[in-house]
């Protein structure tokens, strides 16, 4: 019972922090300079043409009712519509973020895969040199800007060894395989095509590592820290003292009690990830919803740059109450109040 009013006293907070967001997003987008109704509308627009626009796109109303009334609609699942391509922005963002998701999750099972190893062997070879190599490597993943590092892995791996694709989603001379969830790679596995996947594949890994470099060396920092802190502390010296095995006393004991704080910075990171994926998408052309915020931010289209941000708001706010409901899972002291 404690859980479940938990469970809703957060979903209920979720509504100040998107009216804040929103309230955010919504003044600086009005704030920036330009006319977003002249470069829809182009060159040749006349007055009438304008005026019109304005008034179907409720532009021509005060500033405080155009944020009214555009969240009356939000609440009602209608975003707007994207002035420079007419599309309906929640269409646009049932086929864009499908994309997102599918790098971001492939980038956070990277980061885990070899992220929590890298934590385990540094905790425990101490100061020696797996844990020399590995903080070496956690530092210069984390002193890279992500942008240097995509542009550097498109030259290296695609532009002089040709080893993976420059960019994009999939081979633009072949055929796109037919999508049932808008997932590629899952589609492609339901399709039993093997070549479309490993197309898919290819065109996924230069942007999925360069997302996961940063949050493979939080994870192992954290993970690094913890596990020291644990492996020294009296109950595991008792336990070690009454012979169990080391191995044992490492994954069965140690890494659970270790795993609390990483599982809070994961939490973090999957939702940094979610926006922080503009920059990834907008270098290797992925189309995906930062992609998508980008040009249309580019245009001064701030209907589907609130739609982006409100998406994306939201999804952070899911993620780390997931993230909290994990801690009472590993540790059962947690209780919901």
């Amino acid at each position: 019972m404690r859980l479940r009013y938990y469970i809703v006293r957060r979903v209920l907070l979720f509504i100040p922090v998107l009216i804040g967001l929103s309230v955010i997003t919504f003044v600086i987008s009005h704030m920036v300079p330009g006319d977003p109704v002249g470069l829809a509308a182009g060159p040749g627009a006349t007055p009438q043409q304008l005026d019109a626009l304005r008034r179907s796109y409720g532009m021509d109303k005060p500033f405080p009712l155009q944020y009214l009334q555009y969240m009356l609609n939000a609440l009602h699942g209608d975003f707007g519509r994207s002035m420079m391509s007419g599309h309906s922005v929640w269409d646009d963002l049932r086929a864009f973020f499908p994309n997102t998701l599918e790098l971001v999750v492939l980038a956070m099972l990277i980061a885990l895969v070899i992220g929590i190893p890298l934590g385990i062997v540094s905790a425990v070879w101490r100061d020696k040199w797996p844990d020399q190599l590995s903080r070496i490597f956690a530092l210069g993943s984390i002193s890279m800007p992500a942008f240097w590092l995509a542009i550097v892995l498109e030259l290296v791996l695609s532009m002089t060894l040709h080893v993976l694709p420059v960019g994009g989603i999939y081979d633009s001379r072949s055929t796109m395989p037919t999508l049932h969830t808008g997932f590629l790679l899952v589609d492609t596995l339901l399709n039993a095509d093997p070549a479309a996947f490993g197309l898919a594949l290819q065109h996924t890994i230069l942007p999925a590592v360069t997302l996961a470099l940063g949050p493979i060396a939080f994870i192992m920092r954290i993970l690094r820290a913890d596990v020291l802190e644990t492996l020294s502390s009296d109950w595991v010296k008792m336990v070690r003292a009454n012979g169990m095995p080391e191995r044992v006393i490492l994954f069965k004991y140690v890494l659970k009690n270790s795993l609390i704080a990483t599982v809070s910075v994961f939490g973090f990171i999957v939702g940094y990830s979610l926006g922080g994926s503009v920059v990834i998408e907008t270098i290797f052309d992925w189309p995906g919803v930062g992609l998508y915020a980008v040009h249309s931010a580019i245009a001064l289209d701030f209907q589907p740059v609130m739609g982006v941000t409100l998406l994306i708001g939201l999804l952070f706010l899911v993620v780390n109450l997931a993230t909290d409901l994990t801690y009472g899972v590993l540790d059962p002291r947690i209780r919901y109040g």
